[in-house]
């Protein structure tokens, strides 16, 4: 069957009482930007709670599907034979034929579940149920009924149109993008943050992206490496200005300067403070992380702790108590994990210690952190100056 409609099903969304038009309508944006991406005309239009996409050309099926299944807000994507006409009689011969087309082998169990919203519609629910049950049980004898645990469960709705579907696709739930202010993300090229950044997305957050460069450390295989990995994660998030900063001279002044087995969480502190600035000038509200507790020497609670001090707006740390395999998991459901695993170090790789300190002291760290003052805020400036912005979608 070529289907030229869909019926958008959002679970979370319907909880939020008068304000629900607002993601309603966030949510039918990011449809819309999805389908952009798509061969064909479309039209995503919402009537008393159901939000529908209509094809207006020929389009590929599975393009759309996919396009669909990266939306946040999206509970099930359901395609569905749509008709204006509510004649019960030629309904009854609509379904039937449905049925025929959807599904060539016919040994199923079924139910049929009709929903009555048009209340002028002569036929209640029940008898609907009744009727389209028995014309497809005598059209179809190798089918039967189960009412418990159906194979097949056949949605009539009759509204001011009549939607008929089967089929229930699941979508990334979540909310829609946008919907919950914006955070910028610290990217390096590892698994874990670009699995950070489509956690926070996910929840309705708008993305901005940080990457700390180091040539000539990294390479810029490197580089584009993170770049593909913003991409990546764009495709669920939407466009991801990615910042990158060059911190060749901030890593080797701590290098210098600095006490070897505290290099790490220096490093970090800096990173933290320059993503700060950076995330201030473009309104975000929060940082992301993809850190892990215990991961690392730098992610221990102490660790953890010493890096925050830094920082005067939130720090998300989504995977904050995941184990690697269950972001490796999720790295790999969407995407990122084969591009992470490229052998193309980042600078969190480079000059790590033989024996870094995991539960650094803040006053040590402080008194290792005097050092530098004498060019450590001219560097920093320097790097958010010359910051460039990659565009990703």
């Amino acid at each position: 069957m070529v289907y030229q409609s869909f019926l958008i099903k959002y679970a979370e969304i319907g909880t939020k009482g008068k304000n629900r038009y607002l993601f309603e309508d966030a949510l039918i944006k990011q449809i819309k930007n999805a389908l952009k991406k798509v061969e064909g005309s479309f039209i995503a239009s919402k009537e008393s709670g159901r939000i529908y996409v209509q094809a207006l050309s020929e389009y590929d099926y599975d393009e759309v599907i996919d396009a669909l299944k990266k939306v946040f807000g999206i509970a099930w994507i359901c395609p569905m034979l749509q008709l204006e006409d509510k004649d019960y009689e030629n309904l009854k011969k609509v379904v039937v034929d449905y049925i025929d087309q959807v599904y060539p082998d016919k040994h199923f169990t079924f139910k049929v579940d009709s929903r009555r919203a048009d209340k002028n519609y002569p036929v209640r629910s029940e008898q609907m149920n009744c009727d389209f049950g028995e014309v497809i049980l005598n059209a179809f004898p190798e089918t039967s009924v189960d009412v418990h645990h159906p194979d097949v469960l056949v949605h009539v709705e009759i509204r001011k149109v009549v939607n008929i579907y089967s089929l229930m696709i699941p979508g990334p739930g979540g909310m829609p993008v946008g919907t919950n202010g914006k955070a910028t993300l610290l990217l390096s090229g590892g698994i874990d943050s670009p699995v950070a950044g489509y956690m926070i997305a996910k929840r309705g957050v708008k993305i901005d992206a940080v990457y700390f460069h180091a040539p000539p450390y990294t390479s810029d295989r490197a580089k584009q490496k993170v770049v593909d990995l913003a991409k990546l994660v764009a495709r669920y998030s939407g466009p991801i200005p990615l910042h990158v900063v060059n911190f060749t001279d901030i890593q080797l002044y701590i290098y210098e300067q600095c006490p070897h087995e505290e290099l790490t969480i220096i490093m970090r502190r800096y990173m933290m403070k320059i993503a700060e600035e950076i995330a201030k000038k473009s309104d975000s509200l929060a940082l992301i992380t993809g850190e892990s507790i215990g991961q690392v020497a730098s992610q221990t609670v102490q660790s953890l702790a010493a890096t925050n001090e830094v920082c005067t707006m939130p720090v998300f740390r989504p995977l904050i108590g995941f184990d690697k395999q269950e972001i490796i998991d999720i790295s790999e459901k969407i995407g990122t994990f084969e591009t992470s695993i490229q052998p193309f170090e980042d600078c969190c790789t480079i000059f790590v210690a033989k024996h870094p300190v995991t539960k650094p002291n803040l006053n040590i760290i402080h008194k290792s952190e005097t050092k530098l003052e004498e060019k450590i805020d001219e560097m920093v400036r320097t790097a958010l100056e010359t910051e460039e912005v990659i565009w990703c979608d």
